[in-house]
């Protein structure tokens, strides 16, 4: 069995008297897609944060990538990569640009940078735009390129917060051949999505309701046991017991 990559244990964010996130367990391990699901309100964005180092708990505990939530924010950021919906890129520099930036931004040697970087154009068959402004690409393009880059310097865990939103069913489809690829080579993946038919994707989901996990294994799992034929049918069954909204 392979090894926890993130382990979290009685999480709890607390803003006032609100509680964000309450006292969630699960594991997460490493080549896992692991896929966080929830309602707005739910508390899935405040849980990821602290995953990713940006904002720290209340009370609990929880390693990613080997260092601590509650102390080591800082380390945790250098070992993990993040994509937003919005992409992270900038817009106004070119491709190759971007990914240099980046680069430098994870600290790979000027070696490494070029050799990632031809790597990087070339997988993605975009060397006749390497000196193309980001912000004229389309946006399935963004995409897939703010996904090498989100993982340019091989982190040990990728967080994808909401991804695929806006693109077409194909480019989504294809977004996640370049997610499976990176999970087979080692990579974490721990993803956000609206889409449920992503959730069919991944190798286990948790399904968060009210801060709290309400539902956590893998999709053939959890269809069979709240007796639904998608993923879709369970978030909403789950969904419906809410209490709290944004």
């Amino acid at each position: 069995m392979s090894e926890v990559i993130i382990s979290v244990k009685d999480l709890c964010k607390c803003f006032g008297d609100f509680t964000a996130v309450d006292h969630i367990t699960f594991d997460v391990r490493r080549g896992e897609i692991f896929g966080f699901l929830g309602a707005n309100g739910a508390g899935k964005t405040t849980a990821m944060r602290m995953l990713c180092g940006l904002s720290y708990p209340t009370s609990g505990s929880g390693m990613v990538a080997g260092y601590d939530v509650m102390t080591q924010g800082e380390e945790i950021k250098k070992h993990i990569g993040y994509m937003s919906q919005k992409f992270s890129l900038y817009d106004d520099l070119t491709v190759r640009e971007n990914i240099r930036l980046y680069a430098g931004i994870y600290g790979l040697s000027r070696y490494e940078t070029l050799r990632r970087t031809v790597t990087v154009l070339n997988r993605l068959r975009f060397r006749d735009e390497a000196d193309t402004l980001v912000g004229s690409l389309p946006l399935g393009w963004k995409q897939k390129l703010a996904f090498s880059v989100a993982t340019l310097h091989r982190p040990e865990v990728v967080f994808l917060d909401e991804p695929t939103g806006g693109v077409d069913p194909v480019t989504r489809r294809q977004f996640w051949e370049m997610i499976y690829e990176s999970a087979s080579g080692g990579t974490t993946v721990f993803v956000t999505t609206h889409y449920m038919d992503e959730a069919e994707y991944c190798s286990r989901v948790s399904i968060m309701v009210d801060g709290k996990i309400e539902a956590l294994g893998s999709p053939a799992e959890l269809k069979q046991k709240y007796t639904a034929g998608s993923m879709d049918e369970v978030f909403r069954i789950l969904a419906r017991r809410a209490k709290r909204s944004e």
